[in-house]
């Protein structure tokens, strides 16, 4: 297309010649052959431009097995997923060097082909892979904004946030299906919300200044929901923490309130020039209950898996729970 556009500006050299010679000749207006260049010119940083204006969403395979998934498709023509991954950095960078905001979207082959077979549209084709990583940005999926991170980072926090939003999903629907009080009428999905808030809010406020880190463990029928949230809490003021998470935490906490689940919840806390400090709560009756300091000791110290001993964590201090200050609730079940 270069040479097409150089081709052009000579013919329009020509025609330019014949107008001054001419009738155009006594007007003033020279739209000619320096025009030409700088229209095209103009025209690209033009398009340039609005590029920028325009976001990008890129869906990515982040494990083996996805990527296997996808090799049976004659027109998915990679074939190497270490190679493919580092591909997608490539051409991640490339697209942040065009200035436009850039998000990753987790692929799930097995969606795709759901996806695929609802629409009609035939799944052996880049268009349909196309259509379907949109329609990820577009129905609020998993989305990772690149920032310059490598890929080697990039797909952990991919995946981290693929389970969140699958947990924050699972949750909300265990308190949607709950529906109301036999008895009273009471919401009680609704009513185990407020009480998560409430919980939430008293220990934030009772955790004291420091950078704290709360893992919210809740074992339910069908999954076993983990949410964690990190914030900060200066010495003056209100604590720092990420909205987002912040809901998430709260909903999963109110789906063990609602179904009297036996979770828990841990708090590590850390301040500069201090050992870390980690306490604990058992989530029983509607509440946190405080565990003892050997509790808080022997859950952090047992292999989950086959209930052995592990060393303690050099440079920490296992302490009991607090107590939240909060009254003992009346929740509707």
């Amino acid at each position: 297309m270069a040479h097409a556009n150089r081709g052009n500006a000579n013919r329009k050299n020509t025609n330019g010649r014949k107008a001054r010679n001419g009738g155009n000749a006594g007007n003033g207006n020279r739209t000619g052959p320096a025009d030409a260049p700088r229209d095209a010119r103009s025209e690209l940083r033009a398009l340039r431009a609005l590029r920028r204006e325009v976001p990008c969403t890129v869906g990515l395979l982040a494990d083996e097995q996805d990527f296997a998934a996808m090799r049976r498709y004659r027109t998915f023509t990679f074939d190497d997923h270490r190679r493919y991954l580092r591909q997608i950095d490539g051409l991640l960078r490339t697209l942040a060097t065009e200035g436009a905001h850039t998000s990753v979207a987790l692929f799930d082959p097995e969606e795709f082909a759901e996806y695929c077979a609802e629409t009609g549209h035939a799944p052996d084709t880049v268009a349909s892979r196309g259509r379907f990583t949109a329609r990820i940005a577009a129905t609020g999926g998993a989305l990772v904004p690149y920032t310059g991170q490598p890929v080697e980072q990039l797909v952990p926090q991919l995946i981290n946030t693929a389970v969140r939003k699958a947990t924050w999903e699972y949750a909300t629907m265990v308190l949607a299906d709950l529906g109301e009080c036999a008895d009273c009428g009471v919401d009680i999905g609704r009513a185990s919300f407020d009480r998560a808030s409430r919980l939430l809010t008293h220990l934030i406020e009772r955790a004291g200044p420091g950078t704290h880190h709360l893992v919210g463990s809740i074992p339910t029928p069908d999954e076993q929901l983990l949410a964690a949230l990190h914030l900060q809490r200066p010495d003056t003021g209100p604590a720092r923490l990420d909205a987002s998470e912040s809901a998430e935490f709260v909903t999963v906490l109110a789906a063990g309130i609602a179904l009297d689940s036996p979770g828990g919840v841990v708090l590590r806390t850390t301040e500069p020039d201090a050992p870390d400090r980690l306490h604990g709560w058992r989530l029983r009756g509607g509440t946190l209950a405080p565990l003892s300091e050997g509790q808080v000791f022997s859950a952090y110290c047992t292999d989950a898996d086959t209930g052995e001993p592990l060393s303690p964590e050099p440079g920490v201090e296992y302490r009991a729970g607090f107590d939240l200050g909060i009254e003992d609730p009346d929740i509707h079940r």
